[in-house]
C-alpha cells in the first residue's frame, strides 16, 4: 500500500494498466494510466482535504510487481457516479459509521475499465491477490466496506464469485456501426429522430461564431483558462465546488493533452462554451462541459454530435457520454449496463444491500429494455420508424 503515487515508477504501474500502450500507441483506457492518477494527485484534486486519500496497492511475487489498483480511503460519497449515499445513511441510522471507507475507482471519472491492473500473464495471480488485500485491509482497520466502481463485467463476475455484491447501473453509450460519415448514421435513424438532429445541428452551429477541435500539441495554456471558467461554473451548479483544481489542467497540458480532445466554440474573439473529451484506443469518453453564454442546442453539440463526429473520423467503437441523462437516447446513444463491486463488512447490512441490489438490477434491465425500444433507430417494421 502507498500513499503516493511517486512511489511506483511509470514503467511499473503502465505494465499493468496499460501494456497495450508500450508500443507508443493510445492505452486502451487513459484514466489509470500513471500519468492520468500522478496529475490528480500533484495538482491536488487528490489528497488531503479532498476526501479522497491515496493508498495505492501493488501486488509483487518477490521483487517484481505483478498488479496495481488505485485504492482511496473515503470520507465522504463524492465524485463516484456509484450512487451509495442511502446505504451510508441507513448504515449511520442504525448505529454504524459508515465512513471512511475503501474505493477502487479513477476519482470523478464515471467510464467502464479494469480496476485490478495486472501484468500480462499473471491477471489470474493479481486480480486475487488485490482483491484479497483490499478487503484484509477495510477488515482489519475496521472499516464499512470496500467498493471497486465502473469496473469490467468479467471483473464483476469474478469478484461475485469471490463473494462480493455485484451492482448492475447504466450510462448510455454510443456505439459505431461502422459508419463511414456522421449522414451514415443518420441514415440508420428514423426519418423524424434524423429531421430533429439535422435540426439541431443547424441551430447549434448557427450561434454566430466557429468549432474548434484540438488535441495535442494544438492545446495552449489559453485554451485551459477559458475551459476553466466553463468549468467553474459548470461545478458550482452540479456538485457545489468543482472536483478538478486548476493545476489540474496545467498537469493536463504537460502530460495528457494527447489523451484529449478539446471542443471550443469562439465567437467575437471569445470562446464562450467547451466540452473535454479523453480518447483511449477504441473510445471516446465526453467528460466535461460548461459555457459563458447560452446558445441553443450548443451543448448537443460539443458534446453528442462533435463526439460522433470525431469516433467516427477516428475509427472508435463507441463514445462513453458520462453519467446519466436520458435526454443522450434521442440523440443516438443507447442505455448500456455498467457494473461495480461492494463488500460490506457487517453482514446483516451486506444482506439487506444484497435484497436491494437484486431488485435494482431488475428495475434496470426493464429500464434498459424500454429506452432501448424507444431509441431512435429505424424498427424492423417501417410504420413503427415515426
Amino acid at each position: 500500500m502507498h500513499p503516493s503515487l511517486a512511489a511506483i515508477p511509470a514503467e511499473v504501474w503502465d505494465a499493468c494498466a496499460c501494456p497495450e500502450a508500450a508500443d507508443s500507441g493510445p492505452p486502451d483506457d487513459p484514466f489509470t494510466t500513471h500519468r492520468f492518477l500522478s496529475a490528480l494527485e500533484r495538482s491536488g484534486s487528490v489528497g488531503t482535504g479532498s476526501g479522497w486519500d491515496p493508498r495505492y496497492l501493488t501486488a509483487e511475487i518477490g521483487d517484481e510487481v505483478i498488479g496495481v489498483a488505485p485504492l482511496y480511503v473515503k470520507s465522504h460519497s463524492q465524485g463516484e457516479y456509484i450512487f451509495d449515499h442511502n446505504w451510508a445513511h441507513a448504515y449511520e441510522r442504525a448505529g454504524g459509521r459508515y465512513y471512511p471507507k475503501l474505493q477502487i475507482a479513477v476519482p470523478f471519472t464515471p467510464a467502464t475499465g479494469r480496476r485490478l491492473l495486472a501484468r500480462p500473464g499473471f491477471e489470474a495471480e493479481a486480480e486475487a491477490a488485490l482483491l484479497q488485500g483490499a478487503v484484509q485491509l477495510a477488515s482489519e482497520n475496521g472499516l464499512s466496506s470496500l467498493h471497486i466502481t465502473f469496473c469490467t463485467e468479467e471483473e464483476a463476475r469474478r469478484g461475485a464469485e469471490r463473494g462480493l455484491l455485484s451492482r448492475v447501473t447504466q450510462q448510455f453509450h454510443w456505439l459505431n456501426q461502422g459508419y463511414g460519415s456522421f449522414d451514415d448514421f443518420l441514415a440508420s435513424l428514423s426519418s423524424r429522430k434524423r429531421k430533429n438532429i439535422r435540426k439541431e445541428r443547424a441551430q447549434a452551429q448557427g450561434f454566430g461564431g466557429t468549432i474548434h477541435r484540438l488535441s495535442g500539441d494544438d492545446l495552449k495554456p489559453e485554451h485551459w483558462d477559458a475551459f476553466w471558467t466553463f468549468y467553474q461554473d459548470t461545478g458550482a451548479r452540479k456538485w457545489g465546488t468543482p472536483y478538478l483544481t486548476r493545476a489540474f489542467f496545467d498537469a493536463a497540458q504537460e502530460t495528457l493533452r494527447d489523451d484529449m480532445v478539446l471542443v471550443l466554440a469562439e465567437r467575437d474573439g471569445r470562446y464562450v462554451a467547451g466540452a473535454l473529451n479523453f480518447a483511449g484506443r477504441d473510445v471516446l469518453y465526453g467528460r466535461y462541459w460548461g459555457c459563458t453564454e447560452h446558445h441553443p442546442c450548443l451543448h448537443f453539440e460539443l458534446c453528442y454530435y462533435q463526439a460522433i463526429d470525431i469516433a467516427i473520423e477516428r475509427g472508435l467503437a463507441r463514445v462513453e457520454a458520462g453519467a446519466q441523462g436520458e435526454h443522450k437516447l434521442a440523440r443516438g446513444y443507447l442505455p448500456t449496463e455498467t457494473h461495480s463491486l461492494h463488500w460490506i463488512a457487517d453482514s446483516g447490512f451486506s444482506d439487506a444491500v444484497a435484497n436491494y441490489l437484486s431488485a435494482e438490477r431488475r428495475a434496470i434491465a426493464e429500464d434498459i429494455e424500454v429506452l432501448t425500444a424507444y431509441g431512435p433507430f429505424r424498427k424492423a417494421n417501417p410504420e413503427e420508424q415515426e
